[in-house]
């Protein structure tokens, strides 16, 4: 099926209209899930800090806007209380600063940007320190209570988190940064993705051996189930492993998670939160697990050849566009998301079958990268 001419260039027009609007109310905050329309705006420390003022700079790269630069900008140092917080940084330092820090500094440069390059370089320093020598991988999460033991944990969404180091190596020629990249990447290339295509969310190492424990169903509905976000994470961050490294086993991983999230997909392109439901649990979609997904099958696309690549170029573009024709909120004054129906933590029953920053985020990227607009920010 082909898809109509020009869509991408209106869905992005119609996003750069409804970002100046709702822009106004979120100004420098920090959103995480709409609640009836209107996004809750949590503390810095948040994990999902980094999308809002990401998605601005991807806006104002294109439009030179320059109050979304300001908005970008204050987020960003906001979060320097934040960094100095021991207690609240995680492995999800890559998320916060890539789409703060790095990304100012990649449209800014040098002459403009030196204290994000400093920043950038800080917050690759404490992620590398969350490095586990004897598993190989990073850390997940703190204890989330006094007593509790989860230094063995990693997660597939870590992926993500590398390209922070990566960046750390190119920026300083100190390669330590990437052989921790390559280490966690390695570990989830073993430990993170089945032989299917499917991938496990957490999986618990004994912090001291750096043997595997046990597998956690975490976000997913099970240990054996397919959270379908879990597998976006793996598409997207094995896909660029690939780009910065050139290890041909990280492409074949990116595709192979690719063809189980690409055929367990329904008929209007958009993933359910997980791809192995019974029938008597809600199917309700996630919207930012497609949109996570179709950046990293545009990303494969540009890294492979021929037929191949217009393969999985339209592929991520199928979903694009039915989350813009069918998911979008442009006409809708009575909410601030971009595109519905994403569903955050099911098992824990938070978040589920409203719009997500990460998903706006993404889908936001993946105009940007249809269009031609510029670099990655990871």
């Amino acid at each position: 099926m082909s898809l109509p001419q020009n869509w991408a260039q209106e869905a992005w027009d119609k996003t750069v209209e409804k970002v100046g609007r709702t822009s106004k109310r979120i100004k420098d905050g920090f959103p995480h899930a709409s609640v009836d329309g209107m996004y809750k705006l949590e503390p810095a420390y948040w994990w999902t800090a980094g999308f809002w003022p990401g998605l601005l700079w991807l806006l104002y790269r294109k439009t030179g806007d320059a109050q979304l630069r300001e908005l970008a900008e204050s987020c960003e140092k906001q979060l320097d209380g934040v960094i100095a917080d021991y207690y609240r940084l995680d492995h999800d330092i890559g998320f916060m600063w890539t789409l703060t820090s790095v990304a100012r500094y990649k449209i800014l440069g040098a002459a403009e940007a030196e204290d994000s390059k400093r920043r950038g370089l800080l917050a690759a320093n404490l992620l590398a320190a969350r490095f586990n020598v004897q598993g190989n991988y990073i850390r997940a999460w703190n204890p989330w209570h006094e007593g509790q033991q989860n230094a063995g944990w990693a997660i597939i969404d870590c992926m993500m988190n590398l390209s922070l180091l990566h960046w750390a190596t190119e920026l300083t020629g100190d390669p330590r940064y990437r052989h921790i990249a390559i280490r966690h990447a390695d570990t989830a290339l073993e430990h993170f993705i089945r032989p299917d295509g499917s991938v496990n969310h957490i999986v618990i190492f004994d912090p001291q051996t750096g043997e595997q424990v046990s597998v956690n169903g975490g976000q997913g509905f099970a240990p054996d189930s397919a959270w379908s976000r879990g597998a976006s994470w793996a598409i997207y961050g094995m896909a660029l492993s690939y780009k910065h490294t050139g290890d041909i086993r990280y492409l074949e991983a990116a595709k192979r998670v690719s063809h189980f999230f690409i055929a367990n997909l329904p008929e209007d392109h958009v993933p359910h939160w997980d791809f192995r439901l019974p029938e008597d649990v809600p199917h309700y979609r996630d919207s930012s697990a497609g949109a996570c997904a179709a950046c990293g099958l545009l990303l494969i696309a540009e890294q492979v050849d021929g037929l191949e690549a217009d393969l999985y170029r339209q592929a991520g573009e199928r979903i694009l566009h039915s989350l813009y024709a069918n998911y979008g909120t442009w006409d809708s004054e009575k909410e601030e998301g971009l595109i519905l129906h994403g569903t955050s933590h099911y098992p824990e029953r938070k978040n589920m079958d409203v719009p997500l920053i990460y998903g706006d985020y993404y889908f936001v990227e993946g105009l940007s990268r249809l269009l031609g607009h510029g670099e990655l920010f990871w």
